[in-house]
This record gives structure tokens, sequence and C-alpha cells, in this order.
């Protein structure tokens, strides 16, 4: 069996980013790869020049997520109006601006950003090679003690608790999620790669997901294969193991 590290994501808000069409920034119900390997490069102290680091991380991840709590969708309208001189603080570090003439000031600044509200979300991962740095234990740690301020999706996702759940053995990604006690007895449904169990009489489904980011060239491409299903829980499960 291997270990596998487990991740507690909780907080207010989580956005969990999707395809981003215009000034729409929409969420998916699981997070992306992409989205972990940049949580874990953050705690690192990597920054976004470091791209072969992030593409090495993201291509040794296997990870698995399950919902204990989905929360509710909400969406956050933003406008400001802005003026020629003014402009548009971005994330990627370059100002925005407004093409065309004066007559496009006369209209506002919107976005339309979607959120998780109180959704409550374990994430399962090893890396493959193990030994290699950064290890688990690195990624771990980290956590506890990052380098900069964590967040969960955008920077107004701060969680409200530990991230680091805890450690599981099991031969797959699927057992970690199946082995760790819920935050609540029910049911819930989850996410693994293909290849890291199946659920018994054909109980999950099988999907393509595009979640990986190039780092190199910052845009998301190509596809990987999942499958999603409903993990069963009862009060006999074994509990989420070397929380300190």
């Amino acid at each position: 069996m291997a270990r596998h590290l487990l991740i507690r994501l909780q907080a207010p808000l989580i956005a969990f980013g999707g395809e981003t069409i215009d000034n729409f920034g929409v969420i998916r119900d699981f997070p992306a790869l992409s989205m972990v390997t940049g949580l874990m490069a953050n705690a690192l102290g990597w920054d976004r020049g470091d791209d072969t680091l992030h593409n090495h991380l993201q291509e040794r991840m296997v990870m698995g997520a399950r919902l204990d709590a989905d929360g509710e969708r909400l969406v956050d309208f933003q406008t400001a109006q802005l003026q020629a001189n003014e402009k548009g603080w971005t994330t990627r570090g370059v100002a925005e601006e407004r093409a065309g003439g004066a007559g496009t000031y006369a209209g506002p600044h919107l976005r339309y950003r979607h959120y998780h509200a109180d959704m409550n979300v374990l994430v399962a991962l090893r890396l493959q090679p193990a030994e290699e740095s950064p290890t688990l234990d690195e990624l771990a740690a980290a956590l506890d003690k990052p380098a900069r301020p964590l967040f969960v999706g955008r920077k107004n996702c701060l969680p409200t608790d530990r991230l680091m759940a805890g450690w599981v053995e099991a031969d797959n990604i699927l057992s970690a999620l199946q082995l760790a006690q819920p935050a609540l007895s029910h049911n819930a449904r989850a996410q693994w790669p293909d290849g890291e169990g199946r659920l018994p009489d054909q109980q999950d489904r099988t999907l393509d997901v595009c979640d990986e980011r190039n780092w190199t060239s910052g845009v998301h491409g190509g596809w990987r294969p999942l499958r999603e299903g409903l993990l069963r829980f009862t009060s006999h499960a074994i509990t989420e193991q070397g929380v300190a």
C-alpha cells in the first residue's frame, strides 16, 4: 500500500475555477489538478516564474477529491466605473486597460464571480515517484507553515481550518477516499483518476476533464480520464489518521 496525504478544503467561500468565458468566472464541483498544484507551490514559496517546477509537480501528483458538504452556489457581481486614466488590477501582474475610444469608458467595469458557499472537500494525494523532492512530508510541512498565505481558488477564499488533515495507507486513491471518515456520516460524491479503483456493480462513471495547466504558457489544455461515483459511509468507517 502507498501513503496518501489528506487535505481538508473548507472555507466560507471556495472557487474551484472552470473555463472562464469573457468576464464570467465559472466554477467546477471538484478541485482541479492545477489548483492543487498551485496551492502546494504557493505553500512552498514558488512563484509563477518557476514553471518547470510547477509542471513537474503537477505531473507527479495523483489526486482525488470527495465532497463532504456540497454547500450552495452564489454569484458575486462586481462593478466599477473606470475613467480613461484608471486601470483594472489583475492577478497576471499586468494592468487591464480598455481598447477603443473615449466612448468605451461610458460603461462600467463588470465581473461575475461564481463561488461555492460553506463547502467541505477532502483531497487525497500521493506523488510519483514518492522519494523525489518535494516529498509528501515536505508538502505536509509546507501546508502547516506556508511561505505565503494560502487560499482555496481565489485570494478572498481563506480556509477556516488546518489544511493538512492527516495520512492514510491505501492501495489507490479511491480506497484512500473511502478510508478517511467524512465530516458528516452520509453519502458523498467523489472523483478520482481512472485506474485508481472502481466501485462495485458499475456504480461509477467515466468522464474526461480538462484541469491540467501548462505553467509555461499559462493556459489549460488536454484531457485526462476520471471516474466519479457516490461513496457510502457508515459509523464504522476508519477515521482520518495521523493528525497532530
